[in-house]
């Protein structure tokens, strides 16, 4: 093949490679905009002032199209359904009490990441901590003081059981990092237990910033443990549950548990654990619930369930009355500022 022709194949080539990159970026320029654009018939969100200090409202991660998707909102507890405030503030899991937020978000770059935020009042960043993995579950003790989230190390589902996750602990006032609660001593009946495969996620603080409960798994069961930050032991209590969250008065978990029967995908139903008596009561929520239940207040707790645009919120009584309603569409992640 002499100049000519190896010249003519080379500008083709040339042609059709730019083709392709303009082809790419117009399709990813529509993408963006379709994130941008306000579905018929979803709620609406408008930029404004959002804090973590004017009680009665719920704040969650709106997921609503249009330019406010992904970014933190809140409504009035008495209307959660009504027109929404959101803040430029974007969170994949968020939770926050008493004027501590945190918020876990995808990090863009050359080599994209997740972190974790800690947030002010007013949501302003405070403090940075980068995570090894993919963002599932936070919280905040009530007080505001503690701070835990968990990642994905690998995996991204509970449900199977092929996972691995780190939970970190924060303390707001001392800078104190517990960046694994793989480092704690484990004591499963009365005596320390030691395998390679624990995990651990689903924190939850008790009103002393000391104790919290969470999830372990290990040897392909699943376990309630009670945790003490100062002795950095954790004892096991219960089979069977996950994603334990304390009530406000510290005599209740809410939590999810794999019944009998249910498909491989969709495990668990919502009980409630009286932790003076043991007596669980299985709640009026029949639909599988991979969630951390947050208490909406004492008598009431509110959950994430697949929707039409990622999720919704819904409600159901914490005694096993009622039948569950759905409080918000198009949002996850909730937080009550009470």
């Amino acid at each position: 093949m002499n100049v000519r022709p190896r010249l003519l194949v080379f500008l083709l080539a040339t042609v059709l490679l730019a083709a392709l990159a303009g082809i790419t970026i117009v399709r990813a320029a529509d993408r963006a905009s379709e994130h941008d654009r306000v579905r018929p018939g979803e709620p609406t969100a408008q930029t404004g002032a959002v804090t973590l200090l004017q009680p009665g409202r719920l704040l969650f991660r709106n997921l609503a199209w249009g330019p406010q998707r992904d970014h933190l909102s809140s409504v009035p507890l008495t209307a959660a359904n009504g027109p929404r405030t959101s803040a430029p503030r974007e969170c994949l899991r968020f939770h926050a009490a008493a004027g501590t937020g945190v918020c876990l978000r995808a990090t863009r770059g050359v080599v994209p990441g997740h972190e974790a935020v800690l947030l002010d009042a007013e949501l302003r960043p405070v403090r940075t901590f980068q995570v090894s993995g993919i963002p599932t579950r936070a919280r905040v003790s009530p007080s505001g003081r503690m701070v835990a989230w968990t990642v994905f190390v690998s995996g991204d589902s509970y449900a199977g059981g092929a996972f691995s996750t780190r939970t970190a602990v924060y303390d707001t006032r001392t800078g104190a990092l517990q960046p694994d609660l793989e480092k704690f001593t484990v004591l499963k009946d009365g005596r320390r237990h030691r395998a390679a495969d624990h995990n651990f996620w689903g924190v939850t603080f008790a009103a002393d910033d000391n104790r919290f409960y969470a999830t372990l798994a290990t040897g392909g069961r699943t376990y309630l443990v009670e945790g003490d930050l100062a002795a950095r032991t954790l004892r096991t209590l219960r089979q069977n549950v996950e994603c334990p969250s304390l009530s406000p008065d510290g005599t209740r978990i809410a939590f999810k548990k794999r019944v009998a029967g249910a498909g491989a995908d969709s495990p668990w139903r919502l009980y409630v654990l009286d932790l003076r008596t043991g007596r669980e009561t299985a709640l009026a929520e029949r639909r599988s619930v991979d969630d951390q239940a947050l208490w909406l207040d004492r008598r009431s707790l509110v959950y994430a369930l697949p929707g039409d645009f990622g999720a919704d919120l819904w409600s159901v009584p914490a005694d096993g009355s009622g039948t569950a309603r759905r409080v918000v569409r198009s949002g996850t992640s909730p937080a009550v500022v009470r």
